[in-house]
């Protein structure tokens, strides 16, 4: 077999993996040599730039392939071919496959993390890492769970939380430095997609948010991330769906989650279980697209926790990793001779993928002692009898002392040398243009999501004409007061308990959020402007809808200068919770909590808002200071009383009469002052503000804070560390 690699590789390198005579490199059944064997030929494509055969370095290069030489039995992509199973006969790459980029060599040595519990640091998550990951191929970063994998991608991507401590070195291109802005996309593992967008407004929003320049050279790169990753047929649908259309399945969601990253046309692309929630043939489809993007020149590097027989056959290289300690690092051919080497050699009718876990996962240890309990009843279970401590002691033994580490070194060494050009950061686009960018989207979304806008439209509508028509023509005379303030506290109390339903909607928009400031495409402050900008019209059309509606129903005052007073106190104060709601949903992240938690407060400030209660005959601590000072119910209802009763009076007998004011305060104390409703006005509008600002400093502290959790509980008790 003829080695179809880049000429970096070392003798060693080439005999360790043409050379693998155990049974599992041996011809599979079915008659197909793909999945263990790279076939040299007229087929293959030209070789990916690589490190030391492209000495022109530049941010892009354009190469013309001769499409004759694609038209074979099978695509040929980098420098592994692809499944028959999923290649037509004289299929053509497309346009976009042809752009070549110059790639980024990554180094990392010596890589050692610790991760921070409860003010002082673990054990270590990852011992003394060494690899590398060249331009146009695939590394694959395999591991059981608990053992480090996602946490030697992010030590690598320069993703890692405050809480992990650093030790070693990464290499971009022969440089110690990171990866710049721009040069570089990372994905998660959970699909973070606006639902309400289709694919192609997904991608254009990202490379709006992400890229600087015209906006014809962005909708190029969408149409081009769109072409890479075969999301043409899903262009124009609804991720998330609709009431007549079911959303993107698993497959296609990853995929979007992909193509974000690649509209920036990345030098290296990071993907944390690209595969997570797919089926076999969408697992395998998917790779085969990130080997037609790799053989562009990208470098890619991704986690895996188990995979195919033919997802196998696709990765140029593999980090096997148990415990946080490297078993091996090489090439998967040579992976395959190193576990027979050391006597764990792979079944014939068994996947490698499968075989590696088997062989290195501690939690299979139960499964043997549950075996040998069974043992006498179901015949011999010597399959699972493998000591899984030993086989990792024996594995890591036989690695350390092999010539493959020894070419891992040797080939370290060669890449820290030669040093190439520094990536540059591409740069990003202004602030004004971010806020615009996530203004029109934010309404563009909160248009569609019928639980933000629409619902709650009509359950005001319908809360609305329920107090009017059962407060109706109340008239205006001294034994109306108290009925009237009752009307309008209960409508203020309402509309303020009801914009829970509008919850999911910013819990989604949250987590879009987090997701795109923890990739630096926007930013704390930005996204803040954009939402205020955006809600501000929603709001204002909930205000005069539910306003007009209650205002003539209940009879008020039939002045213009009144009403418009009182739509815009209504506004400020759905300004207020609105704000509010954003607070105590980025505290929690989650529907019952957070529903929970706002109805709880909101019923407190019903309490202490002064009409079940006068507010001066509240219990002075707690109740009156500071709860009364700190509820927008209380300024909302006197600023609305008095905007109803200031200036009036009402006859006792034939010749007396006394002011509205004092008719109130029986029910409700309010101020004789006419322009003491402007002050509550003003007090809304703080508050409006204030819980922004607060949100603001939760944001720009807590968004770290909450990584790391979430890096704890990933680290203690899923598969994916």
């Amino acid at each position: 077999m003829e080695d179809t690699d880049t000429p970096l590789q070392s003798d060693n390198y080439h005999s360790s993996s043409s050379s693998a005579s155990s049974p599992t490199t041996s011809r599979p059944p079915g008659g197909s040599s793909f999945f263990y064997q790279r076939k040299p030929g007229p087929t293959m494509l030209r070789r990916p730039i690589s490190f030391e055969d492209s000495p022109e370095w530049g941010d892009e290069t354009e190469i013309d392939v001769n499409n004759d030489e694609l038209a074979a039995g099978s695509i040929h992509v980098g420098t592994t071919t692809v499944s028959p199973s999923v290649a037509s006969p004289g299929m053509v790459l497309p346009e976009s496959s042809r752009r070549m980029i110059a790639g980024a060599s990554i180094v990392w040595r010596d890589l050692t993390v610790n991760m921070r519990e409860k003010r002082r640091y673990s054990e270590r998550v990852i011992k003394n890492s060494n690899g590398y990951a060249m331009p146009g191929t695939l590394t694959v970063i395999m591991g059981p769970a608990r053992s480090g994998k996602s946490t030697l991608l992010r030590a690598i991507a320069g993703k890692l939380p405050p809480s992990a401590r650093l030790y070693g070195e990464v290499f971009i291109n022969g440089t110690k430095s990171q990866i710049p802005y721009g040069s570089y996309g990372y994905v998660d593992r959970e699909d973070v997609l606006v639902d309400s967008l289709t694919v192609r407004e997904m991608l254009y929003y990202a490379a709006l948010l992400q890229l600087p320049g015209f906006f014809s050279e962005k909708k190029s790169a969408v149409e081009e991330a769109i072409h890479a990753m075969s999301l043409g047929d899903y262009a124009d649908k609804l991720i998330g769906g609709h009431c007549y259309m079911t959303g993107l399945p698993h497959g296609e969601r990853r995929r979007v989650s992909i193509a974000r990253e690649l509209v920036v046309r990345p030098h290296a692309l990071f993907i944390d279980e690209p595969l997570y929630h797919l089926d076999s043939v969408s697992a395998l489809l998917l790779m085969v697209t990130l080997k037609k993007i790799a053989s562009t020149g990208c470098t890619i590097i991704f986690t895996m926790y188990q995979s195919s027989t033919e997802v196998f056959g696709l990765f140029d290289r593999i980090c096997l990793l148990s415990n946080g300690n490297t078993l091996f690092f090489g090439e998967t051919l040579a992976c395959l001779q190193h576990f027979s080497n050391s006597g764990f050699p792979c079944p014939i009718m068994q996947s490698p993928s499968d075989h590696f876990l088997r062989a290195i996962n501690t939690d299979f240890d139960r499964i043997i002692a549950m075996c040998k309990t069974l043992q006498d009843d179901h015949g011999d279970f010597s399959s699972v009898n493998m000591d899984t401590a030993v086989a990792i002691r024996t594995l890591e033994a036989t690695y350390k002392s092999s010539s493959d580490l020894a070419a891992v070194e040797s080939m370290i060494g060669r890449l820290i040398e030669k040093e190439g050009p520094r990536l540059k950061n591409k740069g990003r686009a202004g602030i004004a243009t971010r806020i615009a960018v996530l203004t029109w989207r934010s309404i563009l979304v909160m248009s569609r999501k019928w639980n933000y806008f629409w619902m709650r439209l009509v359950l005001y509508v319908l809360l609305t004409l329920s107090i009017g028509t059962i407060f109706t023509n109340l008239g205006h005379s001294l034994s109306s007061v108290t009925v009237r303030v009752s009307a309008i506290f209960s409508f203020v109390s309402f509309m303020m308990l009801l914009s829970v339903s509008g919850l999911p909607a910013h819990i989604d928009e949250l987590k879009v959020h987090i997701h795109e400031e923890a990739n630096q495409h926007t930013g704390a402050l930005v996204f803040l402007l954009a939402n205020l900008f955006s809600s501000i019209p929603f709001l204002f059309l909930i205000s005069i809808s539910s306003s007009l509606v209650f205002y003539f129903l209940v009879g008020l005052r039939d002045e213009f200068s009144l009403l418009m007073y009182f739509i815009l106190n209504i506004f400020m104060c759905l300004l207020a919770n609105e704000a509010l709601m954003m607070v105590v949903a980025y505290m929690w992240l989650d529907t019952f909590k957070c529903n929970v938690t706002l109805i709880f407060l909101n019923v407190i400030m019903m309490l202490v808002a002064g009409y079940f209660r006068i507010l001066n005959s509240l219990p002075q601590y707690l109740w009156k200071y500071p709860l009364s000072y700190v509820t927008f119910h209380t300024y909302c209802v006197q600023g609305l009383l008095e905007n109803e009763y200031v200036g009036t009076s009402f006859a006792v007998g034939e010749i007396r009469s006394i002011p509205g004011v004092m008719a109130v305060r029986g029910s409700y104390d309010i101020s004789a002052s006419e322009n003491h409703k402007w002050y509550h006005l003003l007090i809304l509008l703080v508050m409006a503000i204030g819980y922004r600002i607060l949100l603001l400093a939760l944001l720009c502290f807590n968004v770290r804070r909450c990584a790391i959790k979430c890096d704890l509980c990933w680290f203690r008790k899923n598969s994916t560390v």
